[in-house]
């Protein structure tokens, strides 16, 4: 494979003759310049010959929907994984199983392996001077390489979401879908939601693969750059755990691998959604930025050059931080809520709302008399620590008691639920009796025996709502 012929300068008219001596018979032909089309199309092609992107590729268009096919034929579900417990009932639960493991882990090594190694690649193989020999311009150099391994990475997600979409409506079939406050969203509205969710997950992969070319121009050869983007994907994560107030938590590009969750609520909770969205692309455009600043100003005549050392810290990491700062005393300032953003008021809320719901569907699934929301009144009681410490924040220690009132009868129907709730808002309602409600996995029904949707339920608390 050769590289684009560079544009030359030479010169024309009279005075050129003059100076070279020859007339216009000996003037040699003009070469155009090379455009960053040309120049990303050479570098795309150099990416697709290497074996690892080829296979990343493929497993990505391949491994989803035959995990998605395989879960679907297993008795056991994975229950832990958000949507995992609906895999058997609808096929658009597996492509949002899929989307949680791949922002999780899939993702960030994906961008590390791709928009990791670009740069740093032609540092290993000594390949700068002819680049530029045949280029001449580090700026439409950098543009080309970098637009060839963004598209490789959202191809790579594409791969993902298409594979597991087809894997699931394949095996299982273009069923509703439950949605995190019970509510059930239609086959088309599903199809549309997930097809969200994976578009919004493309925000925090592209601040992910901003920093692989940031790390791959700084530290060139060295591995520490092909690590860079799991590396901060994987401290985004630690402190995703952590009881970090709610601006903290939204100003961290990765807050959008798990902000899409607000889009299976009705209404939709899309104001962390949003911000975690526009936070993973401010992060992007100033890493690229960064990444051009560093490249532009790098010495490509050095064949022993290992990075730019401190430059890369003062360059790179110091304006990230900055950002950081800033991001969270904006998000601060705009978003109403305060510290966790996980309340007593809203755990209560949140519950009884999917509690209702969710009756509704099991008294489906029984043929029992319709009844509607408004006429259950369904209320929650909970507390935290049997009520010892501030009724507040995450944790598997919340203790629930469901009320609900049936048309006609004289006597509340109760239930009692334990809550695991986890610092971004999600919680796993577990039933704790009585047994005719949620105290069996299954229930029997005429068509046969059917996952009981009372008996361990997944729900999220708005986490910039104010009560």
């Amino acid at each position: 494979m050769t590289a684009p012929v560079a544009d030359t300068d030479a010169g024309t008219g009279p005075d050129a003759d003059a100076r070279t001596g020859a007339g216009d018979h000996s003037r040699p032909p003009a070469v155009h310049r090379v455009s960053v089309w040309r120049i990303y199309r050479f570098e795309l092609v150099k990416l697709m010959a290497q074996w690892r992107v080829r296979l990343l590729v493929l497993a990505c268009w391949l491994a989803p929907g035959l995990f998605v096919t395989g879960v679907s034929a297993q008795s056991t579900l994975p229950s832990d994984t958000l949507f995992g417990r609906w895999t058997h009932a609808t096929g658009w639960a597996g492509p949002l199983v899929i989307l949680g493991f791949a922002g999780t882990w899939a993702l960030p090594l994906l961008t590390s392996l791709v928009a990791g190694d670009v740069f740093a690649a032609e540092d290993r193989l000594g390949t700068w001077r002819h680049l530029l020999v045949a280029v001449r311009s580090p700026r439409r150099l950098f543009a080309a390489k970098s637009l060839a391994g963004l598209s490789v990475v959202v191809l790579l997600v594409a791969g993902l979401a298409c594979s597991s979409v087809a894997g699931g409506l394949v095996s299982v079939g273009n069923r509703a879908l439950v949605g995190l406050d019970g509510h059930v969203l239609s086959p088309r509205d599903a199809a549309v939601r997930v097809l969200l969710a994976w578009v919004c997950a493309l925000a925090p992969t592209l601040a992910l693969a901003a920093i692989g070319l940031l790390g791959s121009v700084a530290f060139g050869r060295s591995p520490t750059g092909l690590l860079l983007p799991a590396l901060v994907a994987l401290a985004m994560q630690v402190a995703q755990m952590l009881p970090l107030p709610v601006a903290v938590r939204l100003a961290l590009p990765g807050y959008a691998f798990i902000a899409w969750n607000g889009l299976f609520t009705d209404p939709g909770q899309l104001g962390p959604l949003l911000i975690a969205s526009l936070v993973a692309l401010v992060w992007a455009v100033l890493a690229t930025a960064l990444a051009h600043l560093l490249f532009t100003r790098r010495d490509f005549t050095n064949p022993a050059y290992d990075g730019a050392g401190r430059r890369a810290v003062t360059i790179g990491l110091l304006p990230l931080a900055a950002l950081t700062a800033l991001t969270v005393a904006l998000v601060g300032a705009a978003t109403p809520a305060t510290g966790s953003g996980i309340s007593q008021a809203k755990i209560e809320k949140s519950l009884a709302t999917a509690f209702g719901q969710l009756y509704r569907l099991q008294t489906g699934q029984l043929n029992r008399p319709a009844v509607t929301v408004a006429q259950l009144r369904t209320t929650a009681a909970c507390v935290k620590s049997d009520g010892r410490g501030a009724q507040e924040g995450a944790g598997n220690d919340w203790r629930c008691v469901v009320t609900w009132h049936l048309p006609g009868a004289a006597v509340a129907g109760t239930a009692v639920y334990q809550l695991d709730v986890t610092s971004d808002g999600r919680f796993v309602a577990d039933g704790d009796g009585p047994k005719e409600v949620n105290g069996y996995f299954l229930v029997r029904t005429s068509y046969g025996d059917a996952p009981n949707p009372l008996w361990q339920f997944d729900g999220i608390v708005d986490l910039l709502g104010t009560h």
